[in-house]
């Protein structure tokens, strides 16, 4: 069984604590922590770290914070805390860089047609907050909105929360510093090495992001989040490693 370390330890805790607060305050700790789209005006600019303690039910915590504990552990034994919280929370940066690159791929152009059928930006989010279309609008403009406005909207009020991206990022990590470890999923226990196990992860996740269709992660799941945090601590690693990472070890 692997030892609890210190870093790990820390950021057990305070996933843990975030996840008792969201239980008493409900809705508020969404409001205050999850990251909201940028150009929602729930969004705050701490929301790009608190979203990472926050989670949206036992299983996902759950989840998390095991393979926090059984990837995050020999990871960190091997790097030290500073340099493993360094690849966490970058991790989780790229995670929310991939995932706001990918809402933003399909809202600006959504909002460009919107914006070029006459309307202007007052109307737009006068409909995405009301969830009904302005009187006064003409045939062509009614019929962009029927064919932007779904989509527009739902990225509009899209949100993220959890740790999934900078466990990935730890995942991507584990499988540079051990390629031939053998891993087993819950749903397919069968062992395969850590170096096809990791690529297996991220592209199903890039599949479920195109597709939409989720293979062993909830509906809801920011694909593109897990894909950018295992990119990151994957590049990160892989730099560490190559430098000989042991010979300049930070405490």
């Amino acid at each position: 069984m692997a030892r609890l370390t210190e870093a790990i330890k820390h950021l057990l805790i305070i996933n843990v604590l975030f996840f008792v607060a969201t239980s008493i305050y409900g809705d508020q700790m969404y409001e205050w922590f999850a990251l909201h789209f940028p150009e929602n005006e729930n969004f705050k600019i701490w929301q790009i770290i608190t979203h990472m303690f926050m989670h949206g039910g036992l299983m996902h915590i759950g989840f998390n914070m095991f393979a926090l504990w059984m990837f995050g552990s020999p990871v960190e034994q091997s790097l030290g805390k500073n340099r493993f919280l360094f690849l966490y929370f970058s991790a989780g940066l790229g995670a929310v860089l991939f995932q706001l690159g990918y809402y933003y791929i399909n809202y600006l152009p959504l909002q460009t047609e919107l914006l070029n059928s006459g309307l202007t930006s007052d109307e737009i989010i006068r409909m995405i907050t009301s969830n009904r279309a302005i009187e006064g609008l003409t045939e062509g403009q009614l019929s962009k909105v029927r064919e932007a406005f779904p989509v527009y909207r739902e990225t509009y009020f899209a949100s993220m929360v959890g740790a999934s991206g900078c466990i990935m990022g730890v995942m991507a990590a584990f499988a540079v510093m051990n390629p031939e470890a053998k891993l087993m999923m819950i749903f397919l226990p069968i062992p395969i090495k850590a170096k096809y196990f990791i690529p297996g992860i991220i592209l199903l996740d890039v599949i479920s992001a195109i597709s939409g269709q989720s293979f062993f992660s909830p509906s809801n799941t920011a694909y593109m989040a897990h894909v950018g945090g295992a990119i990151f601590g994957f590049i990160i690693m892989w730099y560490w490693k190559r430098n000989s990472f042991n010979d300049k070890r930070w405490n």
